[in-house]
């Protein structure tokens, strides 16, 4: 028995600012999705891999996600660091930087944390 990883699921409290923050950020484009009357959902592609990220926006949601201690996190691999610190120290979304491990963190519109990394 194998398993892939398909999606990864974030709850976000405004779907069209975070579509936003995810192409700006990371250059991720919404490749489906569907509305009800409780939900609305957007999966995103980096248009290389399979993996996917999943924004769930829940209509009757009020107020910011408990995030508890925000200890995990999704990571993002780029074939250009120094380009990619430039832009989110831009945009202002670095949370914290690790240079003696040789990466850094930005925190998404609800406060997750993405991980970027260079390509190793």
């Amino acid at each position: 028995m194998k398993f892939t990883l398909a999606h990864s699921n974030l709850n976000v409290a405004d779907m069209e600012r975070s579509l936003a923050f995810y192409k700006q950020a990371l250059g991720m484009e919404p490749v489906s999705r569907k509305k009800t009357d409780s939900f609305e959902l957007a999966f995103l592609s980096d248009g290389l891999s399979s993996h996917q990220i999943e924004l769930t926006w829940l209509r009757d949601k009020d107020g910011a996600y408990d995030l508890g201690d925000n200890e995990s996190h999704i990571c993002f691999g780029t074939d250009d660091y120094e380009g990619a610190h430039a832009l989110h120290t831009e945009m202002g979304c670095i949370c914290f930087e690790n240079p003696a491990m040789g990466v850094y963190f930005i925190e998404d519109p609800d406060g997750y944390w993405l991980e970027i990394l260079p390509k190793r």
